[in-house]
């Protein structure tokens, strides 16, 4: 590290270089917090996490007991050790107990994208409701058709307040904060819809897993899905960049018109290049398109007909990369794979052999220069490399099976949550100063000062 430091300070090195260097070596050291903990206040399985994205401050929590929570995670309610560990505890709960409250498990939990004032919860017992952080207070809530597995709202909405909900249904529904009302209904999927993830580039594109192994996109401007994802179409690694694949398609394209004008007679392109202008043909149409005129759908209604799958299995989770280029997703066939987005290709990265749940949805997180993936396996975390698919690292700590992950990408921290009702912290090693190796020997450095009127 201080090299790079040295580095920097010489200007051979970037300020944009060195700050994903250093966040890149902390996110490669972190391991259970020995300075940090949080208190859980559930009395069941954690099944959803999320630090808001406005402060990067607060921590909210959903739990199969019917409960969800909210967490100061940068303030301390207390400190143990001698001050070294700090205790974070819940500001507020709503419960079975609250008068508004969940009847059955909370599955899924989130903040408004652009204020901690409104967050949204979603249960097993059929509802949606967007609380009041400051009252903790029902101000909506909706009645869906099943139980809801997730929910989700996009970071880039500024048309829009909807509410992205996958339940045990065979429908998308986006619920309106604005209206109050069901806003329209996406219809293609055979099964309940177990993962929703809105795009990291399109306010207007959504992206839906269901138990019938399908990851549909939808632009929810239009009917129908335009992109089914197919496990059989694959294209191997990163795509190339744009500009190298703006040339090859210019030099083919050419090469194509160039071998096209050579098999030509030269009675056929002095007609074609007369006056630099293709003239019209006159000639009949071919045999072919006298026949029956094939019947032309629109591209979604098209895909509703498509049983293309992207899992041999329920799609159990689905996270966008932050550039919005690649898609992850996992599977009830205990399988992790990556999809580029652009093209709808498997890009075939073989990461390592995982055991996942099946029953239930899980919740993945990506570091934001999509270098790792965080996958919960069983009672393990697992860390994998996004473009080799090896395992970087592997975080044991739960006692039971791991439901949930969050990376905060302010503090490089990881929050895990599991069937043993604990939410624990993986942090980077803690860098200690001269002033904490003071206070550990019992010495207040203020008063390790010459005295200079002796």
């Amino acid at each position: 590290m201080w090299r790079e430091i040295r580095s920097r300070e010489s200007g051979q090195l970037r300020p944009r270089s060195f700050s994903s260097r250093l966040r890149s070596n902390r996110v490669s050291s972190i391991s259970l917090s020995n300075f940090k903990e949080v208190v859980s206040p559930h009395r069941g399985a954690v099944n959803s996490l999320q630090v808001d994205l406005t402060e990067g401050r607060y921590l909210l929590s959903g739990a199969s007991d019917g409960s969800a929570a909210v967490i100061d995670i940068q303030c301390a309610s207390e400190f143990e050790g001698g001050g070294l560990i700090a205790r974070h505890r819940s500001m507020f709960v709503v419960d079975k107990q609250h008068q508004q409250g969940h009847k059955y498990a909370v599955s899924s939990a989130v903040w408004y994208p652009i204020d901690t004032g409104l967050f949204v919860t979603g249960s097993y017992d059929n509802f949606i409701k967007v609380w009041d952080t400051n009252t903790t207070q029902v101000v909506m809530h909706f009645k869906m058709p099943g139980k809801v597995y997730r929910t989700a709202m996009s970071t880039l909405a500024t048309s829009h307040m909807l509410i992205a909900t996958g339940t045990e249904d065979v429908q998308v529904r986006l619920c309106d904060i604005a209206s109050g009302a069901f806003a329209h209904t996406l219809s293609g999927h055979r099964d309940g819809i177990m993962a929703v993830e809105w795009s990291k580039s399109s306010e207007w594109v959504l992206i839906t897993g269901g138990c019938d192994g399908a990851i549909r996109f939808w632009d929810i401007r239009r009917a129908g899905c335009f992109l089914l994802l197919d496990q059989s179409k694959s294209q191997l690694g990163r795509r190339t960049p744009l500009l190298s694949h703006v040339t090859l398609s210019k030099a083919s394209t050419s090469r194509a018109n160039n071998n096209g004008l050579s098999a030509m007679t030269s009675g056929q392109q002095r007609k074609v290049l007369r006056n630099g202008k293709k003239q019209p043909s006159t000639g009949k149409m071919p045999m072919q398109a006298t026949g029956s005129v094939k019947q032309r759908l629109y591209p979604g209604m098209l895909s509703s007909q498509d049983r293309a799958t992207a899992h041999y299995g329920a799609v159990t989770a689905l996270k966008a990369t932050d550039d919005g280029t690649y898609l992850f997703s996992a599977g009830s066939d205990s399988r992790l794979r990556l999809w580029d987005m652009d093209s709808g290709c498997n890009t075939l990265v073989n990461f390592e052999t995982v055991r996942l749940q099946t029953s239930r949805a899980i919740q993945i997180a990506v570091t934001p220069d999509s270098s790792l993936v965080f996958v919960p396996c069983m009672t393990t975390v697992k860390a994998f490399d996004a473009w080799t698919g090896h395992t970087s690292m592997s975080l044991r700590g739960h006692y039971e099976y791991v439901n949930c992950c969050w990376f905060n990408a302010d503090d490089q921290e990881l929050y895990t949550g599991g069937n043993d009702r604990q939410i624990l912290v993986w942090s980077p090693s803690k860098m200690v100063s001269h002033e904490d190796n003071c206070s550990k020997n019992g010495k207040d450095p203020t008063h390790d000062e010459d005295n200079w009127s002796d």
